[in-house]
Order: C-alpha cells, then sequence, then structure tokens
C-alpha cells in the first residue's frame, strides 16, 4: 500500500478534568485502522514517578512516538523534580527543535495534581482555561460534555467518565473502555 493510500490510524480520546482538588485523566481504549478497530482495550493514560513525584499523562497519536516522548518527560523531571511546567516546556522545546523528534505524532495530556498542560509538536504547553480538556480523535465531544458537565455538582472522576461516555456515543473512534487515573493536589 502506497503511503498516500494508508487509511491512517484514528481511535483515542483523552479528557483531563481538575476540580475540588483533583485532577483526572481518562482514555478510551480504542486503536483503529480506517474503519477497522484493531484494540479495544489500549491503555492511553498512565502513572509516573519520576524523582519521586507522581504524574499522569495520556496520550493520543501514535503509540510509539507518545511512549517515546513520555521517556523525553520523564528525563525531563528527573533533572527538575517536581516542576511539571519547566519539565513540559523543555520537551516542548526539544520537541519543536530537534529533527529527530519533530516527526513524532502524538498529543500529552500532563498533571502533577496542581497543573494541567496539553503538550504538542508544534512547541505548546496549554493549560486550559476552564479546568477541562482533551485530545484526540473524540476530543472535541470530550470537551464540550467535559465543559457543560463541570457546573454540577459532579465530582471531577464522574465528569471525566460522564464526558468520555457522550464522546463514545458520537465518535466512531472513540469506546467506553476507560482508564482512569487521579492525583490530587
Amino acid at each position: 500500500m502506497a503511503d498516500n493510500e494508508f487509511p491512517g490510524w484514528h481511535g483515542t480520546t483523552i479528557i483531563g478534568v481538575r476540580k475540588g482538588g483533583k485532577v483526572v485523566i481518562a482514555g478510551d481504549g480504542q486503536v483503529s485502522l480506517g474503519q477497522t478497530v484493531i484494540k479495544g482495550t489500549a491503555r492511553k493514560v498512565r502513572r509516573i514517578s519520576p524523582g519521586g513525584y507522581d504524574v499522569v499523562a495520556g496520550f493520543a497519536g501514535s503509540t510509539a512516538d507518545a511512549f517515546t516522548l513520555l521517556e523525553r518527560l520523564e528525563t525531563k523531571l528527573e533533572a527538575t523534580p517536581g516542576q511539571l511546567q519547566r519539565a513540559s516546556v523543555e520537551l516542548a522545546k526539544d520537541w519543536r527543535t530537534d529533527k529527530y523528534l519533530q516527526k513524532l505524532e502524538a498529543m500529552l495530556i500532563v498533571t502533577d495534581g496542581k497543573d494541567l498542560y496539553v503538550i504538542t509538536g508544534a512547541g505548546d504547553v496549554l493549560e486550559p482555561e476552564h479546568d477541562v480538556t482533551a485530545i484526540g480523535s473524540g476530543g472535541n465531544y470530550a470537551l464540550a460534555a467535559g465543559r457543560a458537565l463541570m457546573e454540577g455538582d459532579l465530582d471531577a472522576e464522574e465528569v471525566a467518565r460522564r464526558a468520555m461516555a457522550i464522546a463514545a456515543d458520537i465518535c466512531v473512534y472513540t469506546n467506553g473502555n476507560l482508564t482512569v487515573e487521579t492525583i490530587e493536589a
């Protein structure tokens, strides 16, 4: 199959919600190739503990690329323990300027329980305005649902779970097999 005929990998929705002193990152388990579900139980949300400080990360995009970025983030956090913002900015700078890293196709949502960021290959380290952020194929659906659900009495985990359920009902590249990680400030 020629490169221009490759149907492309799809099938990730990751949401990050900060509410009530907790941050939750939830991700679905679907990986699709074109119109085919390749795997429905992938684990795209991970807890890492570089330098003894817990960080939760969720990724969308190529799995190998995301693992490469997670390893780089871990190295940055080991060099600057407890400084997620600094490590995230350093990763984004490397990602934007390094010729090898520039080819990586993934995005990350990361949190240490206090800060919540989206890191992109364009050199962005974005903090959500409304304490909800989402990436991936169903990211816009999850983001819209999450923002609407923030107004109620739901806690961070329930907002994330319900937003992901709504995204799964709308986006064919999102399923209901969730991995959910919670971290407190």
